[in-house]
């Protein structure tokens, strides 16, 4: 098992969090599994950019993202170099250190009322 700490998070983690994960399996699944619910408004299928992630350390360690990632990250609010979707952020060996945004873009919701 693989461990990721989570920052704090005003809403969705207050008091921040450690957890583990399997690796191979997403950094949003794994939050999921532990309570922290992190939008994921397209179902984890790289369509929006709710679950967006700053990789904070351990970054490295993640499989590159590949371009439909990327095309949708340049969408995310609050890019930075080390964000990743966390759909698509898969664990390996090394242990991630998180920090879930505090705003995100819900691209799969916007404009439908």
């Amino acid at each position: 098992m693989t461990q990721i700490i989570v920052l704090p998070h005003v809403e969705l983690c207050p008091d921040g969090a450690v957890i583990e994960a399997e690796p191979g399996k997403s950094v949003c699944q794994a939050l999921l599994e532990h309570d922290i619910a992190i939008e994921h408004a397209c179902e984890m299928s790289c369509a929006c950019t709710t679950c967006h992630v700053i990789v904070r350390e351990g970054f490295n360690s993640l499989e590159p993202a590949e371009d439909t990632e990327e095309d949708m990250l340049d969408k995310a609010w609050g890019l930075e170099p080390n964000s990743r979707l966390s759909c698509q952020a898969h664990v390996a060996e090394t242990p991630l250190v998180v920090e879930i945004p505090r705003y995100s873009i819900n691209m799969a919701r916007e404009g439908k009322h």
